[in-house]
């Protein structure tokens, strides 16, 4: 992609390749090795409700199921 570096103001500016596929506005995310930029969905609730879109559990079957997959392999 490039490389690109910060202003005197601490801004950075993305290519437009990226700006194009990603959008406008990321989550900076501290990580071991450097930092990375994950893009914010314009209606992030629209986002999730198409991710989950084909899960035909509830949240408190998921919950539970994520309890006792815990628990069995808690050995309990």
């Amino acid at each position: 992609m490039g490389s690109t570096s910060l202003d005197d103001r601490g801004r950075l500016t993305l290519p437009k390749e990226l700006r194009e596929r990603y959008g406008d506005r990321y989550y900076a995310i501290d990580i071991d090795d450097g930092v990375k930029l994950v893009p914010v969905a314009e209606d992030p609730l629209a986002a999730l409700r198409d991710e989950f879109a084909d899960v035909d559990k509830s949240a408190d079957e998921l919950r539970d199921g994520a309890r006792t997959a815990m628990l069995d392999e808690a050995g309990e």
